[in-house]
């Protein structure tokens, strides 16, 4: 155990925040540690956006879900899978690179590298003793924030990271049993026993909820998830990457 491992334990979403700003040297050092992730063949398919403006945190605040806590916190960070600059490389270097920067395995790159680099910049704020939460309501309306943020083509904001002082901290959701997760050699395809964790992880997760609400609520995991993938939802993204020149091939 030691300080880094604590502060990863202690991970939770943060939705309370201060209405003060970070300094522009933490700002710089949480897209630093953002920037020493580890990046697939050094490619860095990752940009990172800023948002101070409050009337443009207030937008996005509004296509996000009408989220209070996009609009208010320390400071907003949009992360963008990025393969925009590499189509300008490819035009320096006078190489035909758009098979490749159109392909699917790119597009999982830069996926992969966006969220790397994102998660970061979390485990770097948290060790700051600030709080976090990521905001995936951005992708309710892509064609929207895109336009707020004004992203050219091969670029798609993936998420947010609201950053900031914390004045309200909730208990830490467990997580699914380590068994559940994690296999050795083979994946587990025992379905009785799959099964049986998924009850016993319920249990936890109905007790966690009545005692945090007082009773009011006690909804399963299980039951949360079925709900949650029988709603189709954000169902238009396939045909927005492509038109963004994305996961063509």
């Amino acid at each position: 155990m030691n300080e880094v491992i604590k502060t990863i334990l202690n991970h939770r979403s943060i939705r309370h925040f201060a209405d003060k700003p970070l300094t522009d040297e933490q700002i710089k050092t949480i897209v630093s540690c953002a920037q020493a992730a580890a990046t697939s063949s050094f490619i860095q398919a990752y940009s990172i956006i800023g948002v101070k403006d409050k009337k443009k945190k207030k937008q996005l605040a509004e296509l996000a879900g009408n989220q209070e806590y996009v609009a208010v916190n320390g400071h907003f960070f949009v992360f963008c899978a990025d393969l925009y600059r590499h189509t300008l490389i490819g035009q320096q270097e006078q190489k035909n690179v758009t098979p490749s920067l159109e392909s699917t395995e790119k597009f999982m790159v830069a996926l992969i590298d966006t969220a790397l680099a994102a998660q970061n910049a979390a485990i770097a704020a948290e060790s700051m003793g600030l709080g976090i939460c990521y905001i995936g309501g951005l992708r309710n309306h892509l064609e929207e924030v895109k336009a707020i943020l004004k992203t050219p083509e091969r670029v798609i904001p993936l998420f947010g990271l609201a950053v900031g002082y914390p004045t309200k901290v909730t208990g830490k959701k467990p997580r699914l049993p380590f068994e559940h997760i994690y296999h050795e050699e083979e994946y587990e395809q025992n379905q009785q026993e799959y099964l049986q964790q998924l009850r016993q992880y319920d249990d936890v997760i109905s007790s966690y909820y009545h005692e945090r609400t007082n009773g009011t609520r006690q909804d399963r995991w299980t039951e949360q998830m079925a709900n949650m993938l029988a709603r189709q939802n954000r169902m238009y993204m396939k045909d927005f990457v492509q038109k963004n020149k994305l996961n063509l091939r």
